[in-house]
């Protein structure tokens, strides 16, 4: 006798059904940069500025971040097949009207707030179908891996097939490619099947879910406000501060009342997992940031168009890809720890020389070495940070580890794209290249942040927390 799951197990079945998973995680980090290179092109044919489309690519990071955790909450409720089929629907519906967008208000509905609905809603079945279907630990590694890696990789390839797109079509053919890849994606994902019913009378904690997005919000916005009011800037971080430690006063209430609230406040008394929360906000600010203010840099100071914009971030392609491929190789050899550090190494080495070789060199060639490494250094540590995170948890436990370490990755994305963003842009017209050399001394400053708490790791793994174990604190 066969179990309805049994047929999803086989190595064949698997593999086809992580193709489409991946590639769920490649187009939701590739519509997080690919933006960066059409900045010239969309504030021109929008009539709006290079700050306008900023708060376009910051709004939708956040939406992600703050959706993320509710996201991966309804995935119990609704299923996660269903989950991840209405996100995909919802994200082409905002690729489209972006594609048609008349001016910058339609653009935010469309990529902003429906394409990072969309995204927070088929991400976190992305993870947890993973977890539960990849039941062998080796192999669920190399899943995680290989989803982990895409989104490195849609990250790192955005700006050059978006330039590529821009440059021979427009910046709306690019919204349409992600509308003909989220096709591509459905019917990709028909042999998925959801192993665990949808349990209709599961609680949801709706206020929870108001005050954790509200939070974020608030602050994210009191950055994006730093270059128009300082006062504003102060007022909305501090009351997204109260907001959010609102919402974990409220968590912790409802917990000992018996009540499942929004997020497990147990999900933070484990230390290496802490840390490595830290690090993979870190490393997607990283990513974020550095991709905003090069491509800024290069469209509105040295002139480049899309295209050319995007072969300079080849180079950061090429090194994310070769690391990426070896990562596996890498893992055998040395400890994930020691990944994560090198990692953080190598990216502040490339900013550094980011800063040193670019600064009045008049050829596009001084971005190549920088970027480079900055390519090598993310490639060698985004998979064992998602690895220290998950392998924190027990089984019964990967479905929220889940959303929260996708929520906290997004997080880091929209900050980096609103701070290192907002230091460039105060300035960029009057002093671009004092501010370029202030946003990357930002931008190295939270690497050094990211080193620090991957320094902090404990070198031997703990076992997996689990109703037994006492986590550690």
């Amino acid at each position: 006798m066969t179990t309805r799951d049994e047929p999803v197990r086989r190595p064949t079945t698997l593999r086809r059904v992580l193709i489409p998973l991946a590639l769920a995680q490649f187009i939701c980090s590739f519509a997080g940069s690919n933006m960066n290179v059409m900045i010239s092109d969309i504030s021109t044919d929008l009539g709006t500025t290079v700050q306008g489309v900023q708060v376009a690519i910051t709004i939708f990071l956040l939406v992600m971040a703050a959706l993320m955790i509710p996201g991966g909450k309804l995935t119990d409720k609704f299923g996660r097949k269903r989950c991840f089929t209405v996100g995909l629907v919802v994200y082409a519906v905002g690729a489209l009207l972006s594609a048609a967008a008349p001016n910058l208000g339609v653009l935010i509905i469309g990529n902003s707030i429906l394409e990072g609905v969309g995204t927070a809603l088929l991400i976190p079945p992305v993870y947890i179908l993973t977890t539960l279907l990849f039941t062998e630990i080796t192999s669920r590694a190399r899943a995680f891996g290989a989803i982990s890696a895409m989104g490195g990789i849609g990250a790192a390839t955005g700006p050059l097939i978006g330039g590529l797109i821009t440059s021979a079509i427009s910046w709306r053919a690019a919204f349409v490619f992600q509308a003909l890849v989220i096709v591509v994606i459905v019917w990709l994902a028909r042999s998925i099947t959801d192993p665990l019913p949808a349990d209709r009378d599961r609680p949801f904690d709706t206020g929870g879910a108001m005050l954790s997005a509200g939070g974020l919000v608030l602050v994210v916005a009191g950055i994006l406000a730093a270059d128009e009011n300082a006062w504003l800037m102060v007022g909305l971080i501090a009351t997204g501060a109260v907001v959010l430690v609102w919402f974990f006063r409220a968590t912790r209430a409802k917990e000992r009342a018996g009540v499942e609230a929004l997020l497990s406040t147990a999900l933070f008394h484990v230390r290496t997992s802490n840390l490595g929360l830290v690090t993979q906000n870190t490393q997607w600010l990283l990513l974020t940031g550095i991709s905003f203010v090069v491509s800024a840099y290069l469209q509105v100071v040295r002139g480049y168009d899309a295209i050319e914009t995007g072969v300079v971030f080849t180079a950061e392609t090429a090194g994310l890809l070769v690391a990426s491929l070896a990562a596996g190789r890498l893992a055998k050899r040395c400890a994930q720890r020691t990944l994560v550090l090198a990692g953080f190494v190598v990216v502040i080495a490339g900013i550094a020389v980011l800063l040193t070789m670019v600064r009045g060199a008049a050829t596009a060639w001084a971005f190549v070495p920088g970027l480079l490494l900055i390519g090598l250094g993310l490639g060698v540590m985004l998979t064992p940070s998602v690895n220290i995170v998950q392998s924190a948890f027990a089984e019964h436990l990967q479905g929220e580890i889940s959303g929260l370490s996708r929520s906290v990755s997004n997080l880091g994305s929209s900050l980096g794209a609103a701070i290192a963003g907002t230091v460039l842009v105060a300035g960029i017209t009057a002093t671009p290249e004092r501010s370029y050399a202030l946003a990357m001394i930002v931008l190295a400053a939270a690497g050094t942040v990211g080193f620090v708490a991957a320094a902090l790791l404990p070198r031997v793994p703990a076992d997996p927390v689990t109703p037994t174990t006492r986590p550690e604190r």
